[in-house]
């Protein structure tokens, strides 16, 4: 049976006893939610679900990410990104509730507002950074907790991006690199040039060491990469080029940006003084994948990309109308000739 007292103003006490189950007390403002909370609290004694939450007591949402950016985070790949991800939710309201306090419909309005702030694919990841939170939570660190996520619907997943360097963007992209207030000109220049000659990811860009670099070989050797796996991107003779000229001042070959989120800072600049909008730095990556496809087989451009799946060809290859038209128009000639090959053999 639960007891309610008025403890002050704005504070209502709830105490709930029941036979074979620890006494429960929570603070509320209104009488309202004591009762409601009372009435959550027996209906799951009265099922056999109920589980003392009282060890979670001034945990908060922003104390429990901290948890995880601290024992989790470490340990994967394109971590760097998951922490600005943890940030961003830290900064949010949300983060100052007690993780006991929330429910399905606090992530639901939580995903509700974002998607009217960025697009479904950010949402996305949020909200699985959340869940895989609550999982760990609930598994390894043995908290009383219902999987909440579990009941929040993800958005759709958006068409994916199909933008890329279009018509002169790539030589005014360059050339803004190195305008005269520009900064760390050297890194960023190479980072454009190696992410367009290589596909090569941000991170992977940022997390290379001299020991990997094979010149003569004409190779990269990444030790780690975004789906966990090794894999060795190999190199254009450009690509050699750049890496040739860039100066030697520790192990890593991209010492001029700490982290990916310093670099999209500075390409974000760049194209805004060389007046290209709605790039982003992750685009070069689709401009490589779209350089290679019609000279590769896609199991090969999967192999140069580090895709697990061939599916994913389809993700990055962005061909205009034009470049579909011509790679038409230029495999006709070749079955013409196949044909009358066969008519004059017959």
């Amino acid at each position: 049976m639960a007891s309610i007292s008025k403890r002050g103003d704005y504070q209502y006490q709830v105490i709930v006893r029941r036979k074979g189950y620890p006494s429960q007390t929570r603070t509320f403002e209104t009488r309202a939610q004591a009762q409601e909370w009372a009435r959550g609290v027996e209906a799951k004694m009265d099922e056999g679900s109920f589980r003392d939450r009282r060890g979670l007591a001034n945990i908060t949402l922003h104390k429990a990410l901290d948890m995880y950016a601290e024992k989790v985070t470490p340990h994967k790949a394109g971590s760097d990104k998951e922490l600005q991800r943890i940030r961003q939710l830290q900064r949010h309201p949300l983060a100052m509730r007690d993780m006991d306090s929330l429910l399905s419909r606090d992530f639901a309005a939580y995903r509700d507002e974002r998607l009217n702030e960025v697009g479904p694919s950010t949402v996305r990841l949020e909200l699985a950074l959340l869940s895989h939170l609550y999982t760990i939570a609930i598994k390894e660190w043995s908290w009383p907790l219902t999987h909440e996520l579990k009941n929040v619907r993800k958005p759709a997943a958006g068409q994916g991006r199909e933008r890329r360097l279009v018509g002169s963007e790539k030589d005014r992209l360059l050339e803004a690199i190195h305008r005269p207030e520009a900064r760390s000109a050297v890194w960023l220049d190479a980072c454009v040039r190696l992410a367009i000659e290589t596909g090569m990811r941000a991170g992977e860009l940022l997390s290379i060491e001299w020991h990997q670099v094979d010149l003569s070989g004409g190779v990269i050797r990444l030790e780690k990469t975004k789906n966990g796996s090794r894999r060795s991107v190999p190199l254009t003779e450009d690509a050699v080029a750049v890496l040739s000229k860039l100066p030697r001042s520790g192990r890593r070959v991209i010492s001029g940006y700490y982290d990916t989120s310093g670099l999209d800072r500075a390409f974000k600049r760049t194209c805004t003084a060389a007046g290209i909008t709605g790039l982003r730095f992750h685009d070069l990556r689709h401009q490589a994948a779209t350089d290679y496809a019609p000279h590769m087989k896609v199991q090969q451009l999967a192999k140069v990309m580090g895709w697990k799946t061939l599916g994913m060809a389809m993700r990055y290859y962005n061909p205009t109308d034009e470049e579909l038209v011509h790679l038409v128009r230029s495999s006709k000639p070749a079955a013409n000739s196949d044909s009358a090959e066969s008519a004059k053999a017959a």
